[in-house]
């Protein structure tokens, strides 16, 4: 039987050296594998990769502050996790609740020192209405 398809990001970074410690160090993201220039990092079971900036290929540069997608991370606590990655450098949202069909879904968000734009919000929405 096929294996069903996995969804994962590839974050374009100016130094995937860094992104992998910082990542570590802010979200407490466990490095999978790492071969210079490109990790894989996963965060509660949740792969995603880092690809530091080809200067070879254009269509590979790091946001530097505009992006066009958004990483959500869906979590127990996002209070402490926006804290973490702000205390660690990042700029952030506070997280507030919203009154959504299903209830009630906290969410803040933070941009990280890459440029990449991360929202931080409770499980309520994996539940759906």
């Amino acid at each position: 039987m096929a294996e069903p398809p996995v969804i994962s990001v590839m974050l374009v970074v100016p130094d995937a050296d860094a992104a992998v410690a910082w990542y570590r160090t802010a979200l407490g993201a466990e490095e999978l594998w790492n071969l210079g220039g490109v990790a894989a990092l996963s965060l509660g079971g949740a792969a995603f990769l880092v690809h530091e900036v080809n200067p070879d290929n254009p269509a590979e540069t790091s946001p530097g502050g505009v992006t066009h997608v958004r990483v959500e991370l869906f979590t127990d606590d996002p209070d402490i996790v926006v804290e973490q990655a702000v205390a660690a450098g990042a700029s952030g949202s506070a997280v507030v609740s919203h009154e959504m069909p299903w209830g009630t879904h906290r969410q803040g968000g933070f941009t990280d020192p890459f440029g990449h734009k991360w929202s931080v919000g409770d499980r309520s929405p994996l539940r759906g209405v």
